[in-house]
């Protein structure tokens, strides 16, 4: 099994038929999941790649039972369709979409904490489940099946750190790219939650970056958890006041420093790597593997 997303999750696609959101779509397929529909409002009744394409959300649920949906709708109407999904009663959304205005963002925020669906995002890579299938623009092929947990805020720290994992041996049960904007859907503590629980992950690797609080939002849980957790967090070297690659990724006065969210972690007994490529035999050496 795994966290968040299995292969018999049904899974739909907003904004389908754009450029993007046909070209992952293809990838998703090919990665094995399980594409049920397509949402683009006056697209629908067209199939797509073998996919019925639907008007609304809404629709494509009540004809297709999906139960996941991922986002790629362009930023101005990326939170609007946030809340469709919600709204249509979608369990799991993953948004992809960088750029979404962070007041539409703040309008999503507080309506999603009437429904009880869970974000992965915005601005984020999304997941994948290796052997399982993705949801998001992952680059499948350098997953391998294992039980190493993997939580980051950044999409290429996703991918450098999964595919030293791979080569090192080490398999991850799920990845999930949470999304680097000031204002995401799900944090590293909740990830956490759910690889502590999960029977089939035995560590957890989490990346974290400089801005916002989240670092130390973990670094309070993990020592409750039973399971390793190693970390990594980059941007030690970023200028106060800059922002640095995400909108969410920036140093307000004494908030979000890499310095402070190392202490945090270090405090909590979590090995924290200084480089990316000594994370695989951190992982080894709090498994004795």
């Amino acid at each position: 099994m795994s966290i968040l997303y299995h292969s018999s999750t049904k899974v739909l696609v907003t904004g389908m038929t754009g450029r993007e959101g046909l070209f992952h779509t293809k990838n998703m397929i090919a990665a094995n999941t399980n594409i049920v529909a397509g949402v683009t409002p006056g697209k629908g009744g067209q199939t797509i790649e073998g996919v019925p394409v639907f008007d609304t959300v809404r629709e494509a649920v009540a004809k297709t039972a999906a139960n996941a949906a991922v986002i790629f709708v362009p930023p101005l109407g990326a939170a609007d369709s946030i809340m469709e999904c919600a709204e249509a009663g979608v369990p799991l959304v993953v948004c992809i979409t960088e750029g979404i205005p962070v007041n539409d963002m703040a309008r999503a925020a507080a309506f999603l904490k009437e429904h009880p669906t869970t974000l992965i995002g915005p601005n984020c890579p999304g997941l994948a489940t290796p052997g399982q299938g993705k949801m998001g623009i992952m680059p499948y092929h350098i997953f391998k099946e294992g039980d190493i947990g993997f939580i980051s805020r950044s999409g290429t720290l996703t991918y450098e750190v999964v595919a030293l994992l791979t080569a090192a041996g080490l398999g991850q049960s799920t990845c999930v790219g949470i999304g680097g904007d000031p204002i995401i859907g799900t944090t590293f503590k909740p990830c956490l939650e759910m690889f502590e629980k999960d029977p089939h992950t035995a560590a957890v690797v989490m990346c974290g970056e400089i801005g916002g609080s989240d670092e130390e939002d973990a670094a309070a849980y993990i020592p409750t958890m039973t399971k390793p957790v190693i970390a990594f967090v980059s941007g030690r070297t970023a200028p106060p006041g800059k922002r640095m690659g995400h909108a969410g990724a920036i140093i307000s006065g004494n908030t979000g420093t890499a310095a402070g969210k190392v202490a945090a972690l270090q405090a909590a007994g979590v090995p924290v790597a200084e480089t990316i490529f000594e994370i695989p035999d951190m992982v080894k050496k709090a498994l004795n593997r």
